[in-house]
């Protein structure tokens, strides 16, 4: 049985610990470590995209950062329920071109008895910022 704590239902403190493992898996760049945080048949919207299983979740992010180099980000709580959380976040990119972004969202994420997350809604705006700009 494949287990992801902390478990379902949330506390403050174990959401914020879900957010910071999060977090960490996604600052490693590591496309394969941060798919298994999710089922096998997980659910994302990221913007406009619709991807649906860790497979999906693997191409995608593998893709993801190969455009956006010198990736960074910052995840912050915003709210959680029995077993769901809600996300504030901000990360940084240089595009292949050499331009500075930044960009803004929230995430929504629910996650299934084991831990692992079953859904995960993404709303993301990018605004590009000098390099003298740059906070993470």
């Amino acid at each position: 049985m494949e287990l992801k704590l902390p478990l379902p239902p949330f506390t403050a403190e174990t959401a914020k610990e879900k957010i910071q493992m999060a977090e960490n898996a996604c600052n490693s760049k590591d496309p394969v470590k941060v798919s298994m945080a999710y089922t096998v048949n997980s659910e994302w919207r990221n913007r406009n995209q619709f991807i649906y299983g860790r497979e999906a979740i693997v191409e995608f992010l593998t893709e993801k950062w190969k455009k956006e180099q010198h990736y960074k980000l910052k995840k912050e709580y915003w709210a959680h329920s029995e077993n769901r959380i809600a996300v504030r976040f901000e990360y940084e990119y240089q595009s292949k071109t050499g331009d500075w972004f930044r960009a803004y969202g929230n995430e929504n994420w629910q996650f299934d008895e084991k831990g692992l997350m079953e859904k995960r809604f993404a709303s993301i705006n990018d605004l590009q910022i000098s390099e003298e700009d740059r906070k993470l």
